[in-house]
């Protein structure tokens, strides 16, 4: 269960390997949590993002997962909450993909949108169920302020950002009542091996910066997050730009 501070002390990520969700482990770990499920794709990368965590003090298992098998999803996720009660889940996989690439070559935009979307569905409602299931918990979604409009220069990213924002709000609604809290965290431009090589947005931010994000809005019991905070006065205006303005910004 979470503290009175609403610090979990269980924690199931989704997307072992994010940095962003590595940073927002770490930090909790540093608070309270202490036992963490690492699920993705076995791979060096993944074992040792357990073991860094392990070294904080945390229990750290690693659970085999594939965002694309979303057929798999409700054996992997059910095996861990038939283990133990889970606090947090933490969906935090994703890939930007290549925008001039993805344009070029459909099936690798179908890999973007399946991945970001698809695999976002199923995952986040085979573990909202289980946190109903449990009676308590949280979501939290990894989205992106890349969901807010879509721009010329990444909208297939953007696009399955979107989705998977509306699906997320869609579901806290949903789960409204139920003793499970789900929080969508929209972070801007973050500097991490994903964006590594491309030109740096305004108002770039750090993993670190969004899992302190994470951590005061799960003391909060937010239901949206904006990484930095001023995104969010921010993409009011772009929304509402004309789009024939919109259309000759430099995005």
């Amino acid at each position: 269960m979470k503290d009175a501070f609403g610090i979990p002390q269980s924690l199931l990520v989704l997307g072992g390997t994010s940095e962003i969700a590595l940073a927002t482990a770490r930090r909790l770990v540093a608070r309270r949590t202490r036992t963490v499920w690492l699920a993705g794709r076995p791979s060096p990368a993944l074992e040792q993002a357990a073991a860094g965590l392990r070294a904080l003090g945390a229990e750290v298992r690693t659970v085999a997962f594939d965002a694309l098998d979303p057929e798999s999803h409700e054996a992997v996720l059910g095996k861990v909450f038939a283990e133990s009660d889970i606090d947090l889940v933490l969906l935090a996989f994703g890939i930007l993909g290549d925008q001039a690439h993805d344009e070029r070559e459909p099936v690798s935009a179908v890999r973007v949108a399946q991945t970001n979307y698809t695999g976002a569905v199923s995952a986040g409602l085979v573990s909202a169920a289980a946190l109903q299931a449990q009676g308590h918990g949280s979501l939290v979604v990894l989205s992106s302020v890349a969901g807010e409009r879509a721009r010329r220069a990444n909208f297939i990213y953007g696009s399955s950002k979107a989705g998977l924002d509306a699906f997320a709000q869609g579901l806290g609604d949903a789960l409204h009542g139920t003793g499970v809290h789900v929080m969508v965290v929209r972070p801007g431009f973050v500097r991490s091996r994903m964006t590594a090589g491309l030109e740096e947005a305004p108002l770039a931010t750090t993993p670190e910066a969004v899992a302190t994000a994470i951590e005061l809005g799960l003391r909060r019991r937010s239901e949206t997050v904006w990484v930095p905070g001023a995104l969010r006065l921010v993409m009011s205006a772009v929304r509402h730009l004309p789009r024939a303005v919109f259309r000759r910004l430099p995005v």
